[in-house]
């Protein structure tokens, strides 16, 4: 009876932890296209709807619909920003990982995804404004919004790399799961002290290639402004390197390279066969 009460529970940590996986993957998707794609999508033509040159500064900033949209989207991004900081707050997070335990970190990304889900749905487009830069003219108003795209996709093709060496199962509250019903403890122990102490501050090596998916657009719009420069300012504050970090970043990275890159003994007896 024992035995079968902790499958079930082990059963059903693995569900929701799975369930959890794919609304993180979902949602991801979903910013992605929203933060990216789709912010090019409205000038690959050439054309673009985001803005209106025609209507002078003054008068954008006194339009009660600019200012009541540019409230809604700074409430969203206060919304994520708080969500994001005080479940990582030390005392916050160690009342939740005694409540839930191994399900700790899973709780972390749902309601990540929770509040980058609501910010996406819920976002404010400002047209009736100005854009603060757009470029039309041909032949660059075709060529760089395909190269916006390109170096997008290389972008986020980067980030995903970096979190699937930087551990993604643990990252996404899998593999918390997994040890525990294992009963192997916690997965951040087997990790050395240099890993340990640079996950404890900086879960997001990805602030380099992020930045340019911000700003990096044919057509900035008000809002677009207001996204990029909140994002831009809490990734400089709540996420920094020090020297120690980025000895240990360099360390793996070698290390990776190293494990990918065959020996020249290896090489030779494989052109000798």
């Amino acid at each position: 009876m024992e035995m079968a009460s902790v499958t079930l529970r082990g059963c059903a940590l693995c569900t929701a932890t799975l369930l959890n996986f794919a609304f993180v993957f979902i949602s991801g998707a979903d910013f992605i296209r929203f933060v990216s794609f789709r912010a090019i999508y409205h000038n690959i033509t050439g054309e673009t709807t985001l803005c209106q040159d025609s209507i002078p500064w003054s008068e954008a900033l006194r339009d009660r619909l600019v200012l009541k949209s540019l409230v809604v989207d700074m409430a969203l991004l206060a919304l994520f920003i708080v969500q994001h900081s005080l479940l990582a707050w030390p005392p916050v997070k160690q009342a939740c990982q005694s409540i839930l335990g191994s399900l700790n970190r899973t709780a972390y990304c749902f309601t990540t995804a929770l509040a980058l889900q609501i910010l996406i749905r819920y976002w404010q487009p400002v047209t009736s404004a100005p854009c603060l830069w757009s470029v039309r003219q041909a032949p660059w108003s075709v060529w760089f919004p395909l190269l916006c795209f390109s170096v997008h996709f290389i972008c986020w093709a980067i980030i995903c790399t970096i979190l699937m060496i930087f551990d993604y199962p643990e990252l996404l509250g899998i593999k918390q799961v997994y040890y525990q019903c294992l009963g192997m403890g916690e997965p951040l122990s087997y990790k050395t002290s240099q890993v340990q102490r640079f996950l404890s501050h900086f879960r997001h090596p990805v602030c380099l290639e992020l930045g340019v998916v911000l700003w990096l657009l044919p057509a900035l719009s008000l809002d677009r402004l207001l996204l990029a420069l909140t994002m831009s300012v809490y990734l400089a504050l709540a996420h920094s390197l020090d020297k120690q970090d980025l000895a240990f970043l360099c360390d793996h990275f070698s290390s990776k390279v190293h494990v990918l890159t065959p020996t020249p003994s290896l090489a030779s007896n494989h052109k000798e066969k």
